[in-house]
């Protein structure tokens, strides 16, 4: 029987996010997928800032920026007609190309380290494989089902299928990240609950090679990133990061409909080609556990939502470095049990503020879509009043930045809490360095983030140079045979931004415990930390 040390089953972002996680922590790891390989098929078109610095970390962020978009082009967003009539709203974003100007230039904590990317699923996990197989010990392989598992108390036997027949392999862990219709889920008896069936569209995916260059069109509107159009089918036009390929959500009848429902959003005679039909449910759905002994669920596996903010596959990518250095940590001998156990009070609290997050954005836009009526554009007074609300209700879709950065993990059994704590927003971040959120970031010097600094392991982040203080935290976390690191970067502008002495950094960089001077008891700290509880 083959071995390994995890099982990823599903290739997809979150999947071969993991993959990569392991992979560089020196874990043996394999990835299985159904599908014959990639798919060229319109699902996800953007990882947002807080993925963009986990692939930095990674080391991914560059290339990812290189096959996505082009930094100059506008990410804005439009409600109207057609791309032929002028838009009733305009809501201007800045190119990537601006956004990292503008981080390059803050002075404090209250941007991320990287701005958010367009790219489609399909240029992304290729990029993704890629960077997956180069490392030592990780193999991905596609054309291989998932049928079942059996596990006890040392690992978990999956069964498979491929092209070669059934087969199966033994595992210390595995994990399902096989999207929302996930046979590990099933296979576990987890089901979801939430709001299933809200709304089913149909969304195709077309190559036109002249609609963007032609942009504006008449007195339509001018390059973007999405096109809300006012009419009864829900349509929604979106630009793929090619600038060639176009995706569309409507509710129409049947899927020849959607060719002709391109050309009237568009409304003027382009030539396309439409090469994907198909029909998906919006869905608002969490897991009700994110796994059973050693089988863990990550990404669409355990959270659905609908697109709208921006926060389903992104979310996955949280879910796949929370559970990565955990499963490393126990398959390397220096976790408690409560380490593993802190990956579904962590990541289903995200789950569940993410689901609340999109219901929000959601309603917004049913709001204004429920105002349009036909003739209410010959109406000055409705047109203004459906105007003034569809920029208010539309920006609840495109400004997400604290559900992105600022999400906290409370009562974690794997971090030393403190009482009270800063309210998550969901369109508002609060840069604050309190216990349970991500480090934020700040420039230590041009180019350098904070967030570069710390190793793989845990790092006590020492802002003052407080003699022997992170010394005897890291001391007391290495005699557990955890990975800890001193970083030293005595520097009053950071001390001041961040507010305390001294920071003990998880290796997914959240923030497990804070203070002016050496914990009480470094010892107690270490158990915690480690997944060992108090003693």
């Amino acid at each position: 029987m083959e071995r390994t040390e995890v099982l990823i089953v599903g290739a997809g972002p979150v999947g071969l996010t993991l993959a990569i996680d392991l992979g560089q922590r020196g874990i043996r790891c394999r990835v299985i997928d159904r599908k014959p390989g990639p798919e060229f098929l319109p699902k996800m078109e953007r990882c947002n800032a807080r993925t963009m610095e986990i692939f930095r970390r990674m080391g991914l962020a560059e290339k990812v920026r290189a096959a996505g978009l082009d930094a100059d082009v506008p990410m804005d967003v439009f409600i109207t007609r057609s791309l032929t009539h002028a838009p009733f709203v305009h809501l201007d974003y800045p190119s990537v190309a601006s956004a990292r100007a503008e981080i390059a230039a803050c002075e404090d904590t209250s941007l991320p380290a990287e701005p958010y990317q367009l790219i489609s699923q399909y240029t992304l996990e290729p990029l993704l494989r890629e960077a997956a197989e180069s490392l030592p010990g990780v193999e991905v392989q596609y054309g291989v089902a998932f049928t079942g598992l059996a596990q006890d108390d040392h690992g978990v036997t999956a069964r498979l299928s491929g092209s070669d027949g059934e087969s199966a392999v033994h595992t210390a862990y595995l994990a399902g990240c096989d999207g929302g219709s996930s046979a590990v889920r099933r296979a576990l008896g987890i089901g979801l609950r939430g709001e299933g069936d809200i709304l089913r569209l149909r969304q195709a995916l077309y190559r036109c090679d002249t609609l963007f260059d032609r942009l504006p069109m008449g007195d339509g509107p001018g390059r973007g990133r999405h096109y809300h159009i006012t009419d009864a089918h829900n349509s929604f036009l979106i630009m793929q990061d090619s600038t060639r390929h176009w995706t569309l959500h409507a509710v129409v009848e049947d899927d020849a409909a959607m060719a002709r429902q391109f050309e009237t959003v568009v409304g003027a005679p382009v030539d396309y080609e439409m090469l994907h039909v198909g029909e998906w449910k919006q869905n608002l759905l969490l897991a009700e556990r994110y796994g059973a002994g050693r089988v863990f669920l990550a990404g669409d596996a355990v959270h659905l939502v609908i697109p709208t903010g921006g926060l389903g596959m992104n979310t996955g990518i949280g879910d796949a470095v929370d559970l990565g250095w955990k499963l490393a940590a126990s398959l390397r001998g220096w976790a408690g049990p409560a380490l593993l156990a802190s990956y579904e009070v962590e990541r289903r609290q995200v789950g569940d503020r993410n689901i609340g997050a999109s219901r929000y954005a959601s309603s917004g836009r049913r709001k204004w879509r429920g105002m349009w009526r036909a003739g209410l554009a010959d109406d000055d007074a409705a047109l203004a009043e459906f105007t003034r609300t569809a920029e208010t209700e539309q920006r609840k879709t495109n400004e997400m930045i604290g559900a992105e950065l600022g999400y906290r993990y409370v009562g974690s059994p794997a971090i030393w809490e403190e009482p009270g704590g800063p309210e998550q927003l969901f369109r508002t971040y609060d840069p604050t360095a309190w216990t349970g959120l991500r480090l934020p970031h700040a420039w230590v010097r041009p180019g350098t983030s904070i967030l570069d600094l710390p190793g793989a392991g845990f790092t006590v982040l020492d802002l003052s140079a407080a003699s022997g203080a992170a010394e005897a935290l890291a001391a007391a976390l290495q005699a557990r045979g955890a990975p800890a690191e001193v970083l030293s970067v005595p520097d009053q502008r950071l001390r001041d931004l961040f507010g305390r002495d001294l920071f003990l950094l998880r290796p997914d960089l959240h923030i497990a415990w804070r203070g002016n001077g050496a914990p009480a008891d470094p010892e107690a700290l270490a158990r915690v930390v480690t997944g060992h509880g108090l003693p």
